[in-house]
């Protein structure tokens, strides 16, 4: 068994349930940044690479994603949104990206308006877009501020080609609660999924860089018990129907970007 192998372990356990006992059937757990505080000047932009090492085989619907909060200086809230890769037997070959959000959190109904993609979508979502993203290639993932609201941008980072997603018509001058997440509509058995994010930055009001020095690590207890996050030697990785080492509330320390990066 190779260095992978070991380290997302192999073994499964009798006491996990088929299904999470969320209301909708889900599982996420989240990796939350630490660090990454612009001080006296606002964020205004946060990116963060992805790669999908280990991809779902089941048609169910996958999703991981880089969440913000959109704020103002007065502590105004003006609502959260996520961008990100997924899984979705919705769209051709199950693949799709999503930039989407509530004006009020605690409201489903407050689905945030925003601009027409130039990305297409089979079910005419605007949020979830059609997007052939590949197994074990870097995406990098980038929230800022547009035109009218807020950008989300996708960027392969193998071919430079940047495509952006769309705008969310949401007010606010700047980022808070940056976290990146899985959240898995699937049985806790299915196959092992593996994703891992890397090089988180985020970008202060001034054009200066700053990147978290860890992250915290939350896993609702609703969800699968056996989902873990992990640090590698590139990032971490989040990985399902895998043994749980690490604990509600840890804290990860971020190995430090590549030379490249």
């Amino acid at each position: 068994m190779g260095w992978f192998g070991k380290l997302i372990g192999r073994e499964t356990r009798d006491d996990v349930p088929e299904w999470p006992s969320t209301s909708n059937g889900s599982s996420a757990w989240h990796l939350w940044w630490h660090g990454a505080d612009g001080g006296a000047l606002p964020i205004v932009a946060a990116s963060v690479t992805i790669e999908v090492l280990q991809p779902p085989t089941v048609d169910r619907l996958y999703f991981w994603a880089l969440q913000a909060s959109f704020a103002d200086e007065r502590g105004r809230t003006f609502g959260a949104a996520h961008t990100g890769l997924q899984w979705n037997p919705r769209h051709p070959g199950n693949l799709a990206v999503n930039w989407g959000g509530y004006g009020d959190v605690g409201d489903v109904q407050s689905v945030l308006p925003g601009s027409a993609s130039p990305l297409p979508s089979a079910p005419d979502d605007p949020n979830t877009r059609d997007f052939p993203w590949q197994e074990a290639w870097p995406y990098r993932l980038r929230i800022a501020r547009g035109d009218y609201g807020w950008r989300a941008s996708i960027t392969d980072q193998v071919s430079g080609d940047t495509v952006t997603i769309r705008e969310l018509h949401a007010g606010g001058d700047r980022l808070t609660g940056l976290v990146v997440w899985s959240e898995v509509f699937c049985a806790c058995q299915d196959p092992t999924v593996v994703v891992r994010w890397s090089n988180p930055t985020a970008e202060r009001a001034d054009g200066v860089v700053v990147r978290p020095a860890s992250v915290g690590l939350t896993f609702p207890r609703e969800g699968c018990p056996n989902t873990d996050s992990v640090v590698d030697h590139v990032g971490v990785l989040q990985v399902s129907n895998t043994p749980r080492r690490a604990r509600d509330g840890d804290s990860l320390a971020l190995p430090a970007p590549s030379p490249s990066s």
